[in-house]
């Protein structure tokens, strides 16, 4: 959670629709040399930008988990656990979720992931779950409905970060709260669970492509929406990257997380340059698409990013492409279901619950690469041991 009531959350989750706050006054920035942060085309660093979690995310990076080797989803990197003796109670118990959307496959192949996770619990009575479609408006009256329904406890994935934070810090008053996923401007709380973060995710893809990328390459910086808290400080540990590197930052584009969007703005600023030598994206799911802008236009694809999503993987192996995918794991959807059913037993937990964060690289692509599941799937679900895998998730048995 935040540090102090000062700072703005930095940790969230992907998200591919919905966010109507922090709209910037512009999208674009043209190259500049990368001779200092004014510089460097990378424009201000963003409001959600707090140095010492930026600093303390990328040493995570490195750090040892603490929980079951063959279960990421229980570990903890650095855990400062609390007492949670107050919310103790008997079984069975009836757990309710409020879902910022299901409208994008990242979130569709957590959804499937918490179900079944859900599942093998058999204290587990009753699990009521309300969809936020990813408005603002209708998850706050979300929360608000499922405060009615006699909840033991409450699991929340925030649509946005600063807007869904009154509706959770109200709901603390009335029910221990687990967030995950997207962050929240409160530590109320009882433990807020995510991957190492986006200034790790961020960093790990910049990083790559200032080793990969010749010195005064130009780079494309592809972003979804502004205002959620991972994207942004995605970006923001990118711009520290960009910031000190050689490289050229020739724009930074908003794609709505639309595949169509995004291979018509790569194909401009081909167009533009004649030449972009390295692609940076917060997000994967629309990576292929900018693959394919390459492709149409005949020019070599460069160093790109994506993420563990199937049809990027196979996509890199295919074309024998210079690229990594940081990760976002979605086998966090795993873990909220295990923190609620701690709590209620009266068990501690991290207050910080910060789960191991794999990137693939060339060296592991093939471990992560699984042609027996749709293009659409997510690695790293952390599902292949739960009930109806493969096929709930879309896949087939081999």
């Amino acid at each position: 959670m935040p540090r102090h009531k000062a700072a703005v959350a930095v940790f969230a989750a992907l998200v591919l629709a919905g966010c109507t706050t922090d709209k910037p006054t512009s999208t674009t920035q043209s190259a500049a040399p990368a001779t200092s942060a004014q510089g460097s085309g990378t424009g201000a660093q963003s409001k959600f930008f707090v140095q010492a979690d930026f600093d303390a995310q990328l040493a995570m990076r490195s750090q040892t988990p603490q929980g079951p080797m063959d279960k990421p989803w229980e570990q903890a990197i650095a855990p400062k656990m609390v007492d949670t003796a107050t919310y103790k109670k008997d079984g069975p118990y009836h757990l309710c979720f409020s879902n910022a959307a299901v409208n994008n496959p990242w979130r569709q192949v957590g959804w499937k992931t918490m179900q079944a996770e859900a599942g093998l619990h058999k204290e587990i009575e009753k699990f009521t779950a309300l969809d936020a479609e990813g408005k603002d408006d209708k998850q706050i009256s979300d929360i608000a409905e499922l405060q009615a329904k006699g909840c033991d406890a409450l699991i929340v994935s925030p649509n946005t970060t600063a807007t869904l934070t009154p509706a959770v810090t109200a709901a603390c008053g009335k029910v221990p709260v687990i967030v995950f996923d997207r962050g929240v401007q409160t530590d109320c709380p009882v433990t807020f669970i995510k991957p190492i973060g986006g200034y790790a995710f961020g960093a790990d893809a910049a990083e790559f492509l200032v080793e990969k990328v010749p010195a005064g390459g130009k780079v494309l910086a592809l972003r979804i929406l502004p205002g959620v808290d991972v994207l942004e400080t995605r970006w923001s540990a990118a711009k520290v990257v960009f910031d000190k590197s050689r490289l050229q930052v020739a724009g930074v584009e908003f794609t709505d997380g639309d595949a169509a969007k995004t291979k018509s703005i790569v194909s401009d600023y081909i167009q533009r340059y004649g030449k972009i030598d390295g692609v940076w994206m917060d997000a994967g799911a629309t990576a292929v698409a900018a693959i394919e802008a390459f492709e149409d236009a005949g020019v070599p694809v460069p160093p790109i990013n994506g993420e563990d999503q199937q049809d990027f993987l196979q996509k890199w192996k295919d074309a024998k492409l210079t690229a990594v995918a940081p990760t976002y794991p979605t086998y966090q959807w795993r873990t909220p279901i295990i923190a609620a059913l701690k709590i209620l037993k009266g068990e501690e937990v991290p207050k910080m619950w910060n789960l191991p964060q794999p990137k693939v690289t060339g060296e592991n692509l093939s471990a992560y690469l699984k042609p027996n599941m749709p293009p659409l799937h997510y690695a790293l679900c952390g599902c292949e041991t739960l009930p109806g895998f493969p096929e709930n998730w879309g896949g087939k048995k081999n």
